[in-house]
């Protein structure tokens, strides 16, 4: 009940009540016009028509289009205009011309460096995914960048305000979720006492993924103790398809020397100071050395994105910190939705990877709700001899996606896919290793609006000391967790008949 009044008196449950408002009186006008008006009417048939040859030859994946080709049947004409209300989540006008600037201006400091061509030497495979990486992310290969893996929210919180102690010239702060905690407090605390010492601080979080966490003037009162905040993605009560392309990222950089990336959000339960869902499981990285530089880079370029109040790159750009002799290559990159990304990066990078994998393919996910590409790559992989291993929750946060996730069991196992549930509570942590040579850690899920809607980030890696960190985390992690058999894998009685409707509509969610 305290949830529910929670929820009711939320200013997320005014402002979706005013978009619904907003699109009733726009579909209503609509069919009130459709009803009376013969011209009106043949439009909205001539609409229908177009719509349908529009989807049917659209450039998306068959998951896609499916749910909309259902609508325009069951609801034609009305379907139609629903489907240009809703259908893609393009970035505004005034953000396409923002990210256009700052692209521009970023290009000049992620020229592509010789690791890439020492990269060809080493390992021609991994030399392809950094070469894809360069061109659709736009993103240069490093080497010399030391990198350390936390595989607990316990671990990743004392080397976060170590390092932001250290700060001298800026930090960078960027989050989906933040709530004032056993977790965020000391963060803040040290944000509000370097903006003091003349430390320059920008601080910036999803409007959307804190409106159960923050207030809306949140920012105001950390611009008020000399932080740089902006909420990115304003939740406003009014439509817009851009509320669609939240900023699902997790990126701190400290001077331009050390940044962190990965699935921990700045709130309580990230590190089990508060118990929701059973134990926590994520995992966060730390790099020192220049491969921070596109870190940087891509905290510039959301920033600017998202606002007027544009920062002047050259100064965070400038210098890229000296190379260590730490072993690797290491490619940090960010995806988000079209047209600012024309490529759906992230989950190609998977794809590379699994189809690159000759002995092994580890992957920690929330949910598994990938289309049919990324399912039959890893049905392929198993089939083909490689030991493909997925760890999933036990406890669920979301009981509908849950129930996805689960119905996408069977195929994958009874291909030979092995997979876990984390029986002692969620797991959060998103991991991609292969071969004990390539991996990913970042903020992507395997999930659509992961790997269509959100702004995402994470760090390709190939050969660095901490993916043996990593692999021995994901064993340690499946070894409490509960192998899904065949026989498990079965979704019986209405809920198999409620997944495969959800499966259905999943891409509308």
């Amino acid at each position: 009940m305290k949830k529910l009044i929670r929820i009711l008196g939320s200013r997320y449950f005014l402002a979706v009540v005013c978009i619904l408002l907003e699109f009733v009186q726009l579909t209503g006008a609509f069919i009130l016009l459709r009803s009376h008006f013969i011209i009106v009417n043949a439009l909205g048939w001539a609409l229908q028509l177009v719509v349908l040859i529009y989807v049917i030859n659209r450039d998306e994946i068959p998951e896609f289009k499916l749910p909309w080709l259902i609508l325009l049947l069951l609801v034609p004409v009305t379907g139609a205009f629903i489907f240009l209300l809703f259908s893609t989540n393009d970035a505004s006008k005034k953000e396409r011309r923002r990210h256009a600037a700052v692209t521009e201006a970023l290009a000049p400091y992620l020229v592509q460096t010789p690791a890439i061509d020492e990269l060809r030497g080493e390992n021609k495979n991994a030399a392809l995914q950094a070469a894809y990486l360069r061109d659709a992310a736009r993103v240069p290969c490093w080497n010399g960048t030391a990198v350390e893996y936390y595989p607990l929210g316990e671990a990743f919180q004392p080397a976060l305000l170590k390092a932001l102690e250290s700060a001298e010239r800026f930090i960078f702060m960027e989050y989906f979720i933040v709530q004032e905690g056993v977790m965020f407090d000391p963060v803040h605390d040290i944000l509000r006492r370097k903006a003091a010492e003349g430390v320059e601080v920008y601080f910036m979080y999803d409007d959307f993924g804190c409106i159960m966490t923050l207030s809306g003037k949140y920012y105001e009162l950390l611009r008020q103790e000399g932080i740089q905040a902006i909420p990115a993605n304003k939740l406003r009560p009014v439509f817009s398809r851009s509320h669609n392309n939240r900023d699902h990222r997790k990126i701190t950089v400290v001077d331009g020397k050390v940044g962190f990336t990965g699935g921990l959000n700045l709130s309580d339960r990230y590190m089990n100071a508060e118990e929701v869902y059973g134990h926590w499981k994520d995992s966060a990285i730390r790099l020192e050395g220049p491969a921070v530089r596109s870190l940087t880079a891509l905290f510039l370029s959301a920033w600017n994105t998202q606002t007027d109040e544009t920062i002047d790159c050259a100064p965070y750009l400038d210098v890229v910190p000296e190379a260590s002799s730490a072993a690797g290559w290491t490619i940090p990159f960010g995806d988000g939705p079209p047209p600012l990304y024309r490529d759906r990066i992230g989950k190609n990078v998977f794809l590379g990877m699994i189809y690159a994998a000759e002995r092994y393919v580890y992957i920690t996910t929330p949910y598994l709700i990938c289309d049919h590409e990324l399912l039959n790559a890893l049905r392929i992989a198993a089939r083909r001899g490689v030991d493909v291993r997925i760890i999933t929750p036990h406890i669920p946060d979301k009981k509908a996606v849950f129930l996805m996730t689960r119905s996408n069991y069977l195929p994958l196992v009874s291909d030979g896919v092995r997979i876990y549930e984390y029986t002692p509570g969620f797991i959060h942590a998103k991991n991609f290793i292969a071969d004990d040579a390539t991996a990913v850690c970042g903020s992507i899920n395997l999930d659509y609006r992961s790997l269509v809607h959100n702004f995402e980030c994470g760090v390709w890696m190939y050969e660095t000391d901490c993916i043996r960190d990593m692999r021995e985390d994901f064993l340690n992690t499946a070894a409490v967790s509960e192998e899904i058999t065949p026989d498990k894998a079965v979704l019986r009685g209405w809920r198999r008949l409620t997944a495969e409707v959800l499966k259905v509509l999943s891409t509308l969610m």
